[in-house]
């Protein structure tokens, strides 16, 4: 079955190493991570920053001073003072969201060219005041006398002072109040999916991140400099001791004490960002472009929050429908492992019959050949820095292709807040 628009074609593409956060604000602020990434992308292109139609970055969590961080990229990127450049938001597919913005521009005529992925320093959270101490501080204002501020000084207590974490609170679903880790517990007892399980599945993500690394299946990381020329060149958070012996004696974390979700089989709290050049027909064949591939198909759903880590399921399994495909008609998948027991929930859910029927109103998909999925690791191993685990997994997706000479994938993320959302690509080394 055709698309009901030409397809877009990736250019080319390239992220920044992932850090993992450590408990203090990270190297690089997230301008920082897209602009390095980018200006080495920009350099390989045969056009010029100021070609492009325009700039659209995704960013879960911008700092103030980079409200609209596409803008600020694209300046900082050398594309010029008419370039436009704009921000989007979707939780965890934001980096997604600005491939599907970028695609749906150049399909209906009004770009050509452009810039798109996502960012994040999620390192540099904002520590946040209480609403007690925001009182406070607006009633100390307000006083004007001596003895109004001795007042408002008399009703400052310590427990004021204590900072409410950014970061906590945008990983908590405020409908449901649930955190995303807790969603991912959800799973793990709908679907019966064992501690044991995640922890195997987790070190089989670290593990395949290093057999991938020693492989050099990770080109389109882009090494990045900071202002004491310290180098780094890779993902940071990848371990060759995350074993499940090892993983199995960490603790809960969301659902103490009888929980099974733990930090080594979540996804890591990181900093990264990931880039790729859009371009229609017209604008690969005027700059004598090579793409490496092409986006088909895109598909957003949504479902309950409460069990968020199931959007993959909702948003892939109608573009495979669309083009009469089966689970393993794919050659590849990129699942974004926001947690172990959420991909394995999305894995469990499609063979089974009865959820199927109810949810999807067709048949149960069957099992996914897990040789085909998430073949060099995933977020489990080098993180998930929100905004650009979208653009990364498409990203990605396409390398892993072409390396392996394979056609077509399925790259599939969830999001926080009861969404899901899919690409299907495919590799066009025969040109155009």
């Amino acid at each position: 079955m055709t698309t009901p628009f030409e397809p877009v074609y990736v250019v080319d593409g390239a992220r920044s190493p992932f850090l993992k956060a450590r408990n203090a604000p990270g190297p690089f602020a997230a301008s920082d991570l897209a602009v390095q990434a980018g200006r080495e992308l920009l350099l390989r292109q045969p056009f010029d920053p100021a070609a492009l139609s325009e700039v659209i970055v995704g960013c879960a969590a911008p700092s103030p001073d980079e409200t609209n961080i596409g803008r600020v990229i694209a300046l900082r990127l050398g594309c010029g003072d008419k370039v436009p450049g704009w921000t989007v938001m979707r939780n965890c597919a934001s980096g997604m969201q600005a491939l599907d913005s970028a695609l749906m521009s150049i399909q209906t005529g009004r770009s050509d060219l452009v810039l798109a992925g996502g960012v994040d320093a999620l390192s540099r959270a904002p520590l946040l005041f209480s609403d007690d101490m925001v009182k406070w501080l607006a009633a100390w204002n307000n006083a004007r006398s001596a003895g109004q501020k001795l007042a408002a000084l008399k009703t400052l207590r310590l427990r004021h002072l204590a900072p409410v974490i950014g970061l906590l609170k945008g990983l908590t679903d405020p409908v449901v109040g649930l955190s995303m880790g807790q969603t991912a517990e959800n799973l793990a007892h709908q679907f019966g999916v064992t501690r044991e399980d995640m922890d195997a599945y987790s070190a089989r993500s670290h593990q395949r991140a290093l057999a991938g690394r020693q492989d050099g299946a990770f080109e389109e990381i882009v090494p990045l400099a900071d202002g004491k020329g310290k180098l780094y060149t890779e993902d940071d958070g990848v371990r060759d001791d995350s074993t499940p012996e090892k993983l199995a004696k960490l603790k809960p974390v969301f659902d103490k004490p009888w929980g099974n979700v733990t930090a080594g089989n979540s996804s890591q709290v990181t900093d990264g960002a990931a880039l790729l050049v859009l371009a229609s027909a017209q604008a690969v064949k005027r700059w004598n472009l090579q793409p490496m591939g092409r986006i088909l198909d895109v598909q957003w759903a949504a479902l309950d929050p409460a069990v968020m880590g199931l959007g993959p399921v909702f948003a892939s399994t109608p573009i495979l429908d669309r083009h009469q495909l089966g689970l393993n008609d794919l050659d590849l998948w990129e699942i974004n492992e926001a947690f172990a027991a959420q991909v394995l929930g999305c894995l469990a859910a499609w063979q089974d019959e009865a959820w199927c029927q109810a949810n999807l109103g067709r048949p149960a998909l069957g099992e996914l050949d897990q040789q085909r999925l998430n073949v060099d690791g995933g977020a489990i191993a080098v993180g998930h820095p929100v905004g650009a685990s979208g653009a990364r997994i498409v990203l990605h997706l396409l390398q892993a292709l072409r390396s392996r000479k394979l056609r077509r994938g399925m790259a599939a993320i969830c999001i926080g807040g009861g969404q899901g959302g899919a690409m299907l690509v495919e590799t066009c080394d025969e040109g155009v």
